[in-house]
């Protein structure tokens, strides 16, 4: 029997048995009930309230505006659908770099007040002391290497990550920092796929990959992007399951048009 099929809830442990079992990991993104309860009805493993809450609900350029309350309130709303998946929250920027002891309340906060189950905080061996400080609490901790986007500005660009050997040997240690800390799991973003592929087999947890290829443990997309319903963003590693951009569209003009001519309401929606 799979792992997967196997557990009512999935915990962190499901996900370490999942890699042991060469089964694959789905993941994907989430920021509020509805979109929530669809995602995990239909299965998924683990559902991230990721910053790109930002980006997709909120129509900033990038993920560093969101605010530690606000992202209480998405993985909160979250958390209230969901019955079976893993809900990992990711740390906004600034609530965590540089300052264990503020990264450890800010982990506390999140898991008091939404619910969620793990946090996320991007970044290598820099954001150890954090890491550290936020398992002593048990609270379990994703790490975010590769292409990091709350440190747009420092790189300048949303380009593939450590092409170069010295920045590809740097992610390398960087993943065995984070498992020998007690991350259960990494996420890697935009790195070429050989590297990601070396990563999964020379740690043990699970490695997530987002435009890193298919030699990794499982794979994280936004759901907005996943479903066709952001139209602009059409890198290389995204599959689109859907056009709901288009499909929405259809329906909104069907309904203005319907109310427009007297057609909705009928006599049979009307009391």
């Amino acid at each position: 029997m799979s792992v997967h099929k196997n557990v009512k809830r999935v915990t962190t442990h499901t996900l370490q048995e999942m890699k042991d079992n060469k089964e694959k990991i789905s993941m994907l993104t989430g920021y509020d009930f509805s979109m929530a309860k669809i995602i995990d009805s239909a299965g998924i493993d683990v559902i991230l309230v990721g910053d790109s809450a930002s980006n997709v609900m909120a129509g900033h350029e990038t993920t560093l505006p969101i605010t530690l309350d606000q992202m209480i309130y998405h993985a909160a709303s979250v958390v209230r659908a969901v019955e079976r998946a893993l809900v990992v929250v990711d740390m906004p920027f600034g609530s965590y770099q540089g300052n264990s002891k503020e990264a450890l309340v800010t982990a506390i906060r999140i898991m008091k007040e939404s619910g969620g189950h793990a946090v996320k905080m991007e970044g290598g061996q820099e954001i150890i002391e954090s890491i550290t400080r936020i398992l002593t609490a048990g609270i379990p901790v994703m790490g975010h290497l590769g292409l990091t986007p709350q440190s747009i500005y420092k790189f300048g660009t949303y380009v593939v990550r450590a092409k170069q050997e010295e920045e590809a040997n740097r992610l390398i240690e960087d993943a065995k920092a984070l498992e020998a800390a007690g991350c259960f799991s990494i996420v890697l973003e935009k790195i070429p796929a050989e590297l990601a592929a070396k990563v999964a087999k020379e740690v043990n947890i699970p490695i997530i990959g987002i435009g890193a290829g298919g030699g990794v443990d499982g794979q994280v997309l936004v759901v907005h992007d996943m479903l066709g319903i952001n139209n602009d963003f059409n890198p290389r590693f995204l599959r689109k399951y859907h056009n709901l951009f288009e499909e929405m569209t259809n329906a909104v003009k069907s309904y203005i048009s319907d109310v427009r001519s007297g057609d909705f309401p009928n006599k049979e929606e009307q009391y």
